[in-house]
Formats: structure tokens, sequence, C-alpha cells
């Protein structure tokens, strides 16, 4: 099975005048899951729209194949490369049988014919999100959960070889952000979808993701496995935080045990 690469080079993106990412350099690991950690306004979400062409770059380029994503076709590049924002936005009245059918447009032909495998995908991504009984409830009658596994759906419809997600767990109570990274790991492991997310949770992010990028400032503070990087001294700089970390009971992965002034910092050993 053939994986999409991504490349960034030199990127130096931000809005007006504000520098948001300063000369990143990354290869985003091709058929694997990543998790983009880091502190609220570091560039996690500026990176992850540079990414999906959403934001020129104001220096640099973003290769997806070794082809300037700025090269391509629309219809093309969302053929092979999805994108879900932090708080998306659907049209008023739209179902969510409709809204995930969206996710089928970049594969229509000329005349817009819709084909058996269109439907095939649509009720695929319904049931893998568990969204088949809403599917003639507007989205805008959902839940803050039940909206997120809706527009997760319409990513999933797209069936890209790279999929972007800007926190894709928010709003959702543990279970599901728990049901939804177990989808997204599925999903990489059945179709070797390239998987990248922002994620706020550390330890979920530890957990699910085959690489951790940790940044800070705008630019990569550390990348690689987890165990290379969630470590003591990256929550510390990166976050701010005083924190141990240990193995994980269940996966043996690094987990970060905040400390604080009430948080039976006498008993937690380094």
């Amino acid at each position: 099975m053939s994986h999409s690469s991504l490349h960034a080079q030199t990127l130096t993106a931000g809005y007006a005048e504000r520098r948001v990412l300063d000369n990143v350099n990354l290869t985003i690991p091709a058929g694997q899951c990543t998790a983009i950690v880091g502190a609220n306004a570091c560039g996690k979400s500026t990176l992850l729209r540079v990414l999906s062409r959403l934001l020129p770059p104001s220096q640099g380029q973003v290769l997806l194949d070794g082809t300037d994503i700025h090269r391509l076709p629309t219809r093309h590049l969302a053929k092979r490369l999805g994108f879900l924002p932090q708080s998306p936005i659907a049209p008023d009245g739209i179902t969510v049988l409709e809204l995930v059918s969206r996710g089928r447009h970049p594969h229509q032909g000329l005349f817009n014919r819709w084909r058996p495998e269109d439907d095939a995908a649509v009720v695929e991504a319904l049931s893998a999100t568990h969204m088949e009984a809403l599917a003639d409830v507007q989205v805008d009658e959902l839940s803050g959960g039940q909206r997120q596994r809706a527009w997760i759906a319409m990513a999933l419809a797209q069936q890209t070889d790279v999929l972007l997600l800007d926190e894709p767990t928010t709003f959702l109570d543990i279970n599901h952000q728990i049901e939804v990274l177990d989808l997204l790991t599925d999903l990489n492991h059945s179709r070797g979808t390239t998987i990248v997310m922002v994620l706020h949770e550390l330890n979920l992010a530890a957990r699910y993701a085959d690489t951790l990028i940790a940044m800070a400032k705008g630019n990569v503070y550390a990348m690689g496995a987890a165990a290379e990087v969630l470590t003591a001294t990256m929550v510390r700089e990166v976050f701010g935080l005083e924190n141990r970390v240990i193995a994980d009971p269940v996966t043996g992965k690094p987990m970060m045990i905040p400390l604080g002034r009430h948080g039976g910092v006498a008993h937690v050993q380094d």
C-alpha cells in the first residue's frame, strides 16, 4: 500500500503583521498517525491551516508527494488531502446525511453524477461514527459532541490519503474522545490514511499517535516517538508546568502527571 508524503520546507506564515510560524521544516510520517501538541498560540492550528492550503505561507512551501500543494488543482487536492477545522460551521437547515454527503463532492464527475460508491462511502462514514440514527436530523439541532462526530463523518466520507484534524476531540466527553481516537486509529490501520491531528490532551496524544510533534514559539520543539518527546523537561519548557512523566500502566507509553500546590506533590517521586 502506497502512502502520500507531506513535507513542509522553510515555512513562515501568520496573519497580517503577526508572524506565527517561523522557518518550520518537517516531514509528516506517511501512513502513520501524528499528533501535534503545544501551548496555546504556539502555532499548532496555523501549521495545520498551511498544510491544508487554507493559509498561504509568506515563505516556503508544502509538498504533497513532491508537488507544491499550491500548484495542484483544487479538486485533485481535495481527493487526496482532507481538513477538519477547529469550529466548522454548517449551512442552516442541513441534515447530517446532507453534510456527510458533501464529503463526496471532490469525487463527483463533470456532471455531478452520484454513484453507488458514493452511497457506500457515506453509509460507511455514518456507521463508523455511530451517526446512522441521526442521519435525518439537522446539524444545528445536535449536541456539541454529536455535531463533532457529524463533521468527522464528512471528513471520512471524503476518503483522502491524508486527513488533517484540528482538535477533533473538542466538545466530547472522555468516552467519545476515546471513541473518536479509536476510529481514527482504525482508519489509519485499515486504509493506511495518514492522520495528522492537533490534540490538547497530552496523554491521549502519547497513547494514540505513532509520532508526536511538540511546538513552541512557532517552530518544532521536538518530534519523534512519544517516549522521546513526552518528557518532564519538554512539558516544563513548552507548557510551563511542573510535572512527572511515568509509564502508562496500560500501554507502557509515557504519561504526564501534572504537579500542583494541592496535588499530593510530597508523595510523587522523580
